[in-house]
């Protein structure tokens, strides 16, 4: 291995320092006080049908990968097989939103289970230059599973590379081996981190085989921890931009690189199937694909509006959501109650039978979503941001969107004089977001004009202080 390259920042090459003090009690808190969050858990019976080994956890997360990019949400030029086996052989959550409408504060939510907002990261996303990233005061997924689980992050990070937010293994992680943020950024390096430190294993990464190598090396970690609960987050590039397809994929499919790259993907997908069978712990493994959020340049939002970084609009947020587990979800569940990825740290948390940290949650265990047809959401409500500004209402049935863009600005739909523009629809019947049916659900709008002003007073004082311009 190379010793870290001064080309990729000194702060990659310098994260082998312990954690703060400070941070590390009030983690050990959080987590020692699930005394009390296990009161709750001794509440709830446990999810039936569950084997006496405690669960594995693998969570695909594709980046940018559209929520119409799927054969099984309707693609007609991409081939997905392997994954569609797994949406046959398990369940499909058709209302299942992204936190974000981009990267990091996204995958912020994902990991902690709270708004992007609550961790300061719900502004943009973090550029190579930028210095903030995850608190480590935050409790992670791979922090909420641990001890009992062996944990790994493969593929991309980007929730802060440089000191204390780098590396992951900062954050529960016993295991990373990826890029610091998007592919599309420099310089970039791929790195390794483990207990002993970090360190650069190749500062000129080849574009079209990053996919290829972040499998490989997530079959190695579940190869090493096959015997015994592990939990494996792959933070995947594709389809973001560049589009590089692995040669043995390139010119195959009818959606030209996109759908080369989507196509990898689910070959990809295969072979970690057919690695966990040959283990014989397929039917002791979670498996879960999704995405961060919806497409950007290219890929198909499956006829909702808008794509990735558009406002209060569906397809920006409305993203993919397959899960597979034999014997604890049932073959071929689809269900369209409305969830979001904040929701998979308190689910995962049930799953595996460990206490939810006692952190402020904004997301719900939706294991019944996964487990039993026609289960209602735990959720009234999901707010959907553009930055740190609430950009929508969803409930299951309705949706209000305040916050839409026009030309070069953002439409602020609901500023002053413009309370009118504001647009209620019926996601029921309307899932393009054609129509405001606003005067024909009076009761409706008052309500959701009230939902809007409640979550307003809740997070507009989150807002972080706004970046002075370079000079």
């Amino acid at each position: 291995m190379k010793p870290a390259a001064s080309t990729l920042t000194a702060p990659l090459a310098s994260q082998a320092s312990p954690l703060p003090t400070a941070c590390m009690n009030r983690r050990h808190f959080l987590l020692a006080s699930a005394a009390t969050a296990a009161l709750a858990a001794c509440a709830s019976p446990p999810l039936a049908n569950a084997s006496a080994r405690k669960s594995n956890i693998v969570l695909i997360l594709a980046d940018d990968l559209g929520y119409g990019d799927l054969g099984v949400s309707g693609a007609r030029l991409i081939a997905t097989p392997h994954i569609d086996r797994l949406a046959a052989e398990g369940a499909r959550l058709t209302s299942f939103y992204a936190s974000a409408n981009v990267c990091t504060p996204s995958r912020a939510g994902l990991l902690t289970g709270r708004y992007p907002i609550r961790t300061g990261l719900a502004r943009d996303v973090i550029r190579q230059t930028d210095t903030h990233g995850l608190p480590l005061s935050e409790i992670t997924i791979a922090e909420a599973l641990k001890p009992d689980f062996a944990t790994a992050i493969v593929g991309k990070w980007h929730l802060g590379h440089v000191a204390p937010f780098w590396p992951p293994t900062n954050q529960g992680f016993d295991l990373f081996h990826g890029l610091p943020y998007s592919h599309d950024m420099l310089p970039l390096a791929m790195s390794t981190a483990t207990s002993a430190g970090v360190e650069i294993v190749d500062d000129t990464p080849d574009m079209a085989h990053l996919t290829e190598q972040f499998f490989a090396r997530g079959l190695q970690f579940i190869d090493a921890n096959h015997d015994r609960p592990f939990f494996l987050l792959l933070t995947l590039t594709a389809p973001h931009v560049p589009l590089d397809p692995h040669p043995d994929h390139a010119g195959h499919s009818q959606a030209a690189e996109y759908g080369d790259v989507v196509e990898e993907i689910d070959a990809q997908v295969g072979q970690l199937m057919a690695r966990l069978e040959g283990h014989g712990i397929d039917n002791d493994t979670l498996v879960i694909l999704t995405s961060d959020n919806g497409p950007w340049f290219e890929g198909s939002a499956g006829g909702l509006r808008d794509r990735k970084g558009g406002a209060g609009w569906e397809g920006g947020y409305r993203v993919p959501f397959i899960a597979r587990q034999p014997g604890r979800i049932p073959a071929g569940l689809v269900s369209d109650s409305i969830a979001m990825n904040i929701d998979l740290l308190p689910t995962l948390a049930r799953w595996a039978n460990a206490p939810t940290p006692s952190a402020q949650l904004d997301g719900a265990d939706i294991s019944s979503l996964l487990t039993q047809p026609r289960a209602p959401s735990p959720h009234d409500e999901l707010v959907l941001f553009i930055n740190e500004d609430v950009a929508a209402i969803r409930t299951q049935r309705f949706k209000y969107v305040v916050r839409s863009h026009y030309r070069t600005f953002l439409a602020d739909l609901d500023g002053a004089n413009r309370t009118d523009w504001a647009v209620l629809i019926d996601m029921e019947n309307d899932t393009e977001e054609s129509y405001d049916v606003s005067s024909r659900y009076p009761e409706v709008l008052a309500d959701m004009q009230a939902r809007l002003a409640r979550a307003r007073a809740t997070f507009d004082p989150l807002r972080t202080p706004t970046p002075t311009p370079p000079r």
